[in-house]
């Protein structure tokens, strides 16, 4: 199953080119280059400033691999970009290849990192894990610890206003996962939470009342390709819906606002049009 998710990700974002009129305020200046390629990788801001960007993919050269003549290998390299000098630097190897894996600061300053998948090589196995690990920034490493309920390629995982690590959705060994667990820091383990009331979880975005949104889209129909919300509260270790947007958003962005409404931006829209401009609060 997550070689069909991944293969369908390759492709949308290959194909689909967003057209934007130009729009007036900041500007974009190069910085630094990485020092491998990478996508499906994660970038997690640190407390003195710097980020950190963990694992992902690298096309090494022409394969079978999704039929598309590319050969990828999941990288276990880590590097971090120091804002003050515009330049990246290594850092200690992951304990292990992830690519479609979550990064989430812990309020320690470590950085968690939970689930994903691995493709070396030419393989279209991409065994999905539920192995997770800890990067300590004072001490440049990663260590592995216990792992996750489920296995997960893909999910969301957030921080709570108690300490602990929401992780929902992403693909399992069977396929789109409804389930959602939580880490605590202070016991280093996982447990399973309430499940969401449908699979796959796009945006996840903490609440100022710490609920947590989250969004899906309905790639697949049935039309009017609606995608639906729901909110996390962790009083119940539970989730309710909290009805549909107003158009489709599969795999938009989301972010909170400082009036405390959240914009939930593009995607998908699932109709056969392609990338969508659409935005809504």
């Amino acid at each position: 199953m997550k070689t069909n998710v991944v293969f369908w990700l390759f492709v949308f974002a290959a194909s689909n080119t967003l057209k934007v009129t130009a729009q007036p305020g900041g500007t974009f200046s190069a910085t630094g280059d990485m020092n491998s390629r990478r996508f499906f990788h994660t970038a997690t801001l640190l407390t003195d400033g710097r980020v950190l960007i963990a694992g992902g993919t690298m096309i090494e050269g022409m394969g079978p691999n999704f039929g598309l003549g590319l050969s990828l290998k999941t990288l276990s390299s880590a590097e971090l970009y120091d804002p003050r000098t515009g330049t990246f630097s290594f850092t200690a190897d992951m304990t292990m290849p992830r690519d479609g894996h979550a990064a989430t600061l812990l309020p320690d300053g470590r950085v968690l990192i939970t689930g994903g998948g691995i493709t070396d090589g030419n393989s279209l196995a991409n065994p999905v894990v539920a192995s997770a690990e800890l990067y300590d920034p004072g001490a440049g490493t990663f260590s592995a610890i216990g792992g996750m309920t489920t296995l997960r390629w893909g999910p969301k995982a957030i921080l709570l206003n108690n300490g602990k690590v929401l992780i929902a959705g992403g693909v399992g060994a069977l396929g789109l996962l409804a389930s959602a667990e939580l880490y605590d820091p202070t016991s280093g383990t996982f447990t399973a939470t309430g499940d969401m009331t449908g699979p796959l979880a796009d945006t996840a975005t903490l609440l100022p009342n710490g609920k947590v949104l989250v969004t899906r889209g309905n790639p697949q129909g049935p039309g009017p390709y609606l995608s639906s919300a729901e909110l996390y509260d962790p009083s119940i270790g539970a989730f309710a819906s909290a009805g549909y947007l107003t158009v489709n958003h599969s795999a938009p962005t989301a972010a909170l606002l400082t009036n405390g409404k959240v914009l939930v931006a593009g995607g998908d829209v699932g109709d056969g049009d392609g990338a969508s401009i659409k935005a809504e609060l």
